[in-house]
């Protein structure tokens, strides 16, 4: 295995051996985290995969019957080469999923081609299917029967589904009250045990990273490398999806800041093995209540970061303190990509739009509409420029922040400002009437006034 894959440190580029890597997945030395890396692809051009070949192979599985092939991230296990035996993989038929065209939103911001990449769709609900279906089946074939995470939701849903699968137990940590229920009800269902502990996520963090040294847990966070591996997978759908070509900008949303470090991977490798000629450049947005990393490049030069106390009513990225920062600062400099925050006025304004497009998304997938945006407006991004949206969460994940928005009481009038007109205008609220066809009739007509 070693002559397959090996470690690498993002901090003092350290390599070692699998069987070396501890149980908290850091470096010993500098602490920080680890990648995968492929020392095939480092040698001669000969040792490489064949871009032509592997692009043929790829198109030819989705036709296959077998459950890999017809997995969105095992279809590329070629760019994966992290088991033993293909055997022992875990699949719920994760990736596949669509990139959708925003046409309204174009037009309104004069874009030559927005689309939106919908990780939403995947069998739990969200991106982080793509990843647990690479760490959970590493976990099961190492022989782990408990698997572990500290979640603000999605991850808790995906870990508790792929566990169950596999007919392995799950732990899941929990910051209480800080969850959507809808999130929730998964990882219950799916039966995990669930724990919600009197403190945030970061919280949930530092207890779980105690537990996984004191009991033979996997940690399932994305800390793993192997997450990693699984969530780099989109960045290879969206090039198919493009015939080869890639976007002129990504854009994705900032938590924990795993997923834009994994499709920047994703992105680089396939360059490195000629399978596209260049990459796009790799934005994070963030909420202004949960912004460590906006934090990070304008004090610090993205040299360290402070924690934060994070609010914000996007839930996935409630997240003050960042495990994979040093990553995803490191992906915006090598793709020339950039960091922006937007309010929670704004994260709501961009749901609905999206929504108005007949797609739906979680409150934490918005920011990426709502940064791009900012980003046009100065100047970043050209209008001429293919841009792509990576919506992380299915829309149903938190409904009530949904139904709080049409009913007019998710936002304080404050925190509406400048764009409280424009939310107006797409709040739709339900209308209560008799049974009678008159009244409807009535109502039809003055909507259409």
């Amino acid at each position: 295995m070693m002559e397959i894959h090996q470690f690498r440190c993002t901090g003092c580029s350290a390599i070692i051996a699998p069987e070396a890597l501890a149980g908290n997945f850091r470096c010993p030395d500098c602490r920080d985290l680890y990648e995968v890396f492929y020392p095939g692809w480092h040698g001669q051009r000969h040792t490489r995969p064949n871009p032509s070949a592997l692009r043929w192979l790829w198109r030819e599985r989705r036709t296959s019957l077998a459950a890999a092939d017809r997995s969105g991230v095992w279809r590329f296990r070629e760019m994966l080469s992290i088991l033993r035996d293909d055997a022992g993989i875990v699949t719920l038929g994760e990736g596949n999923t669509p990139l959708y065209d925003l046409p309204r939103a174009a037009q309104r911001l004069g874009l030559a081609r927005l689309s939106a990449k919908h990780q939403g769709m995947n069998p739990t609900g969200s991106f982080k299917d793509t990843g647990m279906t690479a760490a959970l089946s590493v976990a099961r074939e190492r022989g782990f029967t408990w698997v572990a995470c500290a979640s603000t939701g999605n991850t808790s849903a995906a870990m508790a589904a792929y566990a169950a699968r596999a007919g392995m137990r799950s732990l899941v940590l929990l910051p209480q009250g800080k969850i959507a229920w809808g999130k929730l009800a998964q990882a219950m269902d799916y039966g995990a045990l669930t724990l919600q502990l009197r403190t945030d996520f970061d919280g949930c963090v530092r207890v779980l990273a105690e537990v996984v040294q004191r009991a033979p847990v996997y940690l399932l966070n994305s800390v793993n490398p192997y997450r990693i591996e699984g969530q780099k997978t989109p960045a290879l759908e969206i090039a198919e999806q493009m015939e080869w070509e890639v976007p002129d900008h990504l854009i994705v949303p900032g938590g924990n800041l795993a997923n834009s470090s994994a499709l920047g991977k994703g992105f680089l490798e396939m360059q490195h093995l000629g399978l596209t000629t260049r990459v796009p450049k790799i934005s994070v947005v963030q909420a202004e209540g949960a912004n460590p990393l906006v934090r990070s490049l304008q004090e610090f030069g993205g040299e360290r970061i402070e924690p934060v106390e994070a609010h914000t009513r996007a839930s996935a990225i409630r997240i003050g303190n960042p495990a994979s920062w040093r990553k995803a600062v490191r992906v915006l400099h090598q793709t020339g990509g950039f960091v922006e925050q937007v309010s929670e006025a704004e994260i709501a304004l961009a749901k609905a739009e999206i929504g108005a497009e007949g797609i739906g998304c979680e409150p934490a997938s918005a920011v990426t509409l709502a940064g791009l945006k900012k980003l046009l407006e100065q100047g970043k991004i050209a209008r001429d420029e293919s841009v792509v949206l990576v919506l992380t969460g299915h829309t149903l994940k938190d409904p009530d922040y949904t139904i709080h928005f049409h009913r007019g009481d998710l936002l304080t009038k404050e925190e509406s400002g400048p764009v409280s007109s424009q939310i107006d205008s797409l709040r739709r609220n339900t209308i209560e009437l008799d049974a009678d066809a008159d009244q409807v009739l009535r109502e039809l007509e003055r909507v259409n006034q």
